[in-house]
């Protein structure tokens, strides 16, 4: 089966209100909560784990703004 490519029509912006913490094995994943600026969600903040660097004000290209990354549990 060929493999579809998102394209940037598939996706919604979301800006970074807050960089929460890291979490991931190494530390590389953020979890921040961002707001969704366009599509039926517009106006929904949710919690989305991020690869790479980010911070408050960037914009975030989602494919999906169903999924809420679970809340980091303090050690």
């Amino acid at each position: 089966m060929a493999e579809q490519k998102a394209e940037a029509s598939d996706s919604t912006p979301a800006q970074v209100v807050e960089v929460i913490g890291k979490t991931g094995v190494y530390g590389e994943i953020n979890q921040v909560m961002a707001r969704v600026l366009d599509g039926p969600d517009k106006g929904r903040i949710i919690r989305r784990n991020v690869k790479g660097p980010v911070k408050v004000n960037d914009t975030l290209m989602l494919l999906d703004t169903e999924t809420e990354a679970k809340p980091i549990r303090a050690k």
